[in-house]
C-alpha cells in the first residue's frame, strides 16, 4: 500500500471514529444512559467518548468531539434546565471550552506517560487527566464567574454554604467517582479499539 492510500485510509478511520465518538457523547449527555446511578451519588459518563477520542485519534479529534459534548450540554440546559447549575452550563465558557480541552488534555496525559508507563497505566492516567480537566475547568469557571448566583441558588434550594464549599462538595461527590469510572471504561474501550483499528 503507498503512502498516499496509508495516509487516505488513517484519515477515513479518524473521521469514523471522531462521528462516532461524538454521536455517542450527544446521546450519553441528552439521556439518562451517560449517567451510573451509585449508592448515594450519580456519575456522569458523557465525557468519556471525549477522552478516548482524544487518546485514540489525537488531539483534534478529542477536541471536536468535547466540542459535540459541550454544545450539547449548553443547548439541553439552555432548552431542559433541570439542574440547579444550569444557569451556568447555558454559559459556552463553561459548558463548551472544557468539554474542548478535556480530550486535549487526555491526549497529552496518555501520550506524555507513555514515555515512562506501559499502555494500559498511561490510558488509566490520561483518562483521570480528562476527567479531572472536565471537573476542575467546569467548577471553577463556575466560581470566577458565578459565585455569588450559586449561593444564591443553594440557599434558595434549603442548602447553605459558600460558593467555594459548595463546589468543592460537588467535585468530591461527582468528580472523584466520575474519575474512577472514566479510568475503568477507558482502558477497556481504548484497547478494544486498538485491536480493532490496529493502532
Amino acid at each position: 500500500m503507498n503512502q498516499a492510500a496509508v495516509a487516505k485510509r488513517s484519515y477515513t478511520q479518524k473521521l469514523v471514529l471522531m462521528s462516532m465518538l461524538a454521536a455517542i457523547s450527544i446521546i450519553l449527555d441528552a439521556t439518562p444512559i451517560g449517567t451510573i446511578r451509585l449508592p448515594i451519588i450519580s456519575a456522569t459518563i458523557a465525557h468519556v467518548p471525549t477522552i478516548i477520542g482524544g487518546m485514540i485519534g489525537g488531539p483534534l479529534v478529542g477536541g471536536i468531539v468535547g466540542l459535540s459534548f459541550g454544545l450539547s450540554s449548553m443547548i439541553r440546559n439552555l432548552t431542559q434546565p433541570t439542574s440547579i447549575l444550569s444557569f451556568a452550563l447555558m454559559n459556552p465558557l463553561i459548558s463548551v471550552l472544557p468539554r474542548v480541552l478535556v480530550g486535549v488534555m487526555a491526549y497529552y496525559g496518555y501520550y506524555g506517560l507513555r514515555k515512562i508507563a506501559n499502555d494500559s497505566v498511561s490510558i488509566i492516567g490520561g483518562a483521570m487527566i480528562g476527567s479531572c480537566t472536565n471537573t476542575i475547568m467546569v467548577l471553577g469557571m463556575m466560581y470566577v464567574l458565578y459565585a455569588q448566583r450559586i449561593v444564591e441558588a443553594f440557599s434558595a434550594a434549603g442548602k447553605s454554604g459558600t460558593a467555594k464549599t459548595i463546589l468543592m462538595g460537588i467535585a468530591t461527590a461527582n468528580g472523584v467517582p466520575e474519575m474512577i469510572v472514566a479510568a475503568i471504561l477507558s482502558v477497556v474501550i481504548v484497547k478494544g479499539l486498538k485491536r480493532i483499528y490496529n493502532i
